[in-house]
């Protein structure tokens, strides 16, 4: 490894659990072993459960954050939820309404940039249309949100919509997660998004005084996003 030791927590859904995925990586797990391969001592937790919403979110990104992110080493936090915010629960309105859900994304990201550098995936979309098109304006607003505060924000919901990979893979499965190719065309956008957008600051630059002697990051490239194709 050719840098500083760094630990980054992602919390969220079903979509950054990466479920579906025969490879058991998901878009998260692509984008650690790319970071590694790539010369960085990163140590990735999965923190994504099925189901949880916005709410699920707030209630446990603490105490499971402060669990592997000790004062002494250097850490990140990478939040990514909202689809099922936007989900019908047994009543059949949305399990979160939408100004919950900002005020709970809003709750999460101030607490968490004043901890630790911090960025936003945006929710995906679950193959439904009228859900979709929820999802879609609560990660605008979600971006929003993320401009105002000075976090980095990275919305997938357009390249995952249009992306036929996708598609397929989704109808293949249970309907609304992708498998190998699916999550591998996530991790690449990603990358190629960071490239503009401050994702190497984010790891690298962004630190608390106390991280200032980390090592520049070295390159990122995400391993499995050839097999990607639309």
């Amino acid at each position: 490894m050719t840098t500083a030791p760094l630990r980054i927590c992602f919390f969220g859904d079903s979509m950054v659990n990466g479920t579906g995925d025969d490879a058991c990586l998901g878009w998260v797990g692509r984008a650690c072993a790319a970071a590694r391969h790539g010369g960085r001592d990163v140590t990735c937790y999965n923190l994504g459960i099925r189901r949880d919403t916005s709410e699920d979110v707030l209630i446990r990104w603490e105490s499971e954050a402060k669990g592997r992110l000790p004062p002494e080493y250097n850490g990140r936090l990478v939040f990514s939820f909202g689809a099922n915010d936007a989900c019908p629960g047994a009543d059949g309105e949305v399990r979160v309404t939408p100004d919950r859900a900002l005020a709970n994304a809003e709750a999460i990201l101030v607490a968490a940039i004043a901890w630790r550098p911090t960025l936003m995936v945006g929710p995906f979309p679950i193959g439904d249309l009228i859900v979709d098109a929820r999802i879609a304006e609560l990660s605008a607003r979600f971006s929003a949100i993320c401009a105002r505060l000075g976090i980095p924000f990275f919305p997938v919901i357009d390249i995952a919509s249009s992306s036929e990979a996708w598609a397929c893979e989704v109808a293949a499965g249970d309907g609304a997660h992708p498998n190998e190719q699916g999550y591998a065309l996530i991790a690449e956008a990603l990358h190629a998004l960071g490239r503009v957008a401050g994702v190497d600051r984010w790891l690298g630059l962004q630190r608390r005084p106390e991280d200032q002697q980390a090592e520049p990051v070295a390159e990122m490239r995400f391993q499995g996003a050839g097999e990607a194709r639309d």
